[in-house]
């Protein structure tokens, strides 16, 4: 596999000469005085460095070793702690998180790129720091203000993860059908009890508390989606000094063995009566849980285009040195017994292919992420609704066509390794396993088309 280089010069292109975000940042007076180009360009640079030389090296050695689970704890592979700690304590992990408690608060249009980038480096890597990010978007719209304070700067900071639970073993798309329940306590929290499948990140060793965001129903629950509300459960209690407390019987039962992303710990988590706290309104919690689902799948759809710039880079790399036959137009290294197979029409159409979708997927992924702070930091109501209108248009369209290029574009890149392609060692079939997740999770890409059309266009009446 390639060594990763982050596309620093398309991202720059993409921000600076496509859609010149400077101007946007500067008409939004919540942005106008935190970012600038010079800002940008920094974290760009910087973020660059620390995927490419922290995390990506680990990234076929961890799909070989993948996670391991014994009497209820995980164990990720060889080299993701280390790392975890050094991408944390950059501050990557609250990039895009509010400043009040301790985030870096930079646009989307910003973290959109660096999400690129770690997921380029190790998809089950990122998948850990993402999934703490959308846990935090939660917290921080819904939950009250002691929970923020309580928990959000020790996420941001990547001391503690998140993680979001939502689907049970007969409840996936359906979530109006789950079975965990919350019982209200005396003291104004809530015992939480059921089973939730498919968890990311629900156990692992790279942080010293993991936050569970836990869908559940109270008692008098209206039937349907109308009757979930949303739940903060911890790992560990935390005690009012904030030091961390008793143990929460939340725990990991087993994680699953799947096609791809090895090194990213899916989970069955048993909830036995764990003391939680409401985030938002009770029996609101699907709305509270859709705050982050807009950037959650965008995020998903730049997971797809993130492995297909990995797998780019390893083909364009490997089409250079690898030599077969001559060129149709006659030979172009005359000192050599062959070629390098880039000089044949149909690996070029295939290179050719994957450059243009990685680079229309970026401009694409870039302009919704500026939709969306235009929605969240727009202080005109005509530029925030039409901004909200384009997110929600977008959204699904976004997850689902990203990702499914994502997957074309793989295939693309282990196509041009021919039989090597096909073989462990050089890492391109790890990517075309590892893409095919992002067209099921964060609901599957038939549910984005049902979305788009059901909700965003017949639903809305066009409008």
């Amino acid at each position: 596999m390639a060594d990763y280089k982050a596309p620093l010069r398309d991202m720059r292109f993409v921000l600076n000469e496509v859609f010149e975000v400077a101007k946007l940042w500067a008409e939004l007076p919540a942005l106008a005085d935190t970012v600038d180009a010079e800002t940008v360009e920094a974290i760009l640079e910087e973020a660059g460095k620390v995927t490419s030389k922290s995390i990506a090296p680990l990234s076929r050695a961890a799909d070989e070793e993948g996670c391991h689970w014994a009497d209820g704890a995980v164990t990720t592979p060889a080299g993701f702690p280390q790392a975890y700690q050094t991408y944390a304590e950059g501050g990557w992990v609250g990039v895009g998180g509010d400043p009040a408690y301790g985030g870096m608060g930079m646009p989307k249009a910003v973290s959109a790129q660096v999400e690129e980038m770690v997921n380029s480096a190790s998809l089950s890597f990122g998948l850990y720091p993402m999934l703490t990010a959308g846990a935090c978007l939660s917290i921080n719209a819904h939950a009250s203000e002691e929970l923020k304070a309580a928990y959000l700067p020790n996420m941001y900071a990547g001391v503690w993860a998140g993680s979001m639970c939502l689907t049970e073993p007969h409840a996936g798309t359906d979530l109006g059908i789950i079975r965990t329940k919350a019982e209200p306590q005396a003291d104004g929290s809530y015992k939480v009890s059921g089973t939730k499948i498919f968890i990311t990140g629900g156990e692992h060793d790279l942080t010293e508390n993991i936050i569970h965001l836990v869908l559940a129903k109270l008692p008098d629950a209206p039937a349907g989606p109308k009757g979930i509300s949303l739940f903060l459960v911890p790992k560990f209690m935390v005690n009012a000094d904030g030091s961390l407390g008793a143990r929460n019987p939340a725990n990991c039962g087993s994680i699953e063995h799947k096609m791809g992303i090895q090194a990213s710990a899916t989970c069955v988590m048993n909830f036995d009566e764990a003391v939680g706290y409401i985030v938002g309104e009770p029996n609101k919690g699907l709305a509270a849980m859709f705050t982050m689902m807009n950037y959650e799948r965008l995020g998903v759809g730049i997971q797809g285009l993130a492995t297909g710039e990995r797998s780019y880079q390893n083909a364009i790399e490997y089409a250079r040195d690898r030599l077969q036959s001559r060129s149709p137009t006659g030979a172009q290294n005359k000192d050599k017994v062959a070629d390098p197979i880039i000089v044949h029409p149909d690996v070029r159409r295939m290179l050719l292919t994957m450059k243009a979708s990685n680079e229309g997927g970026r401009a694409f992924s870039t302009y919704v992420a500026m939709q969306l702070d235009t929605a969240k930091f727009s202080e005109d109501p005509t530029t925030r609704k039409r901004a909200e209108d384009l997110v929600a248009l977008l959204t699904p369209v976004a997850k689902a066509f990203l990702t499914d290029l994502g997957l074309e574009t793989t295939v693309h890149g282990q196509q041009i390794f021919g039989g090597h392609g096909y073989i462990r060692e050089w890492g391109q079939e790890q990517l075309v396993r590892d893409v095919r997740i992002t067209q099921i999770y964060e609901g599957t890409n038939g549910i984005q088309a049902l979305d788009l059309v059901g909700r965003k266009i017949v639903g809305s009446g066009g409008g």
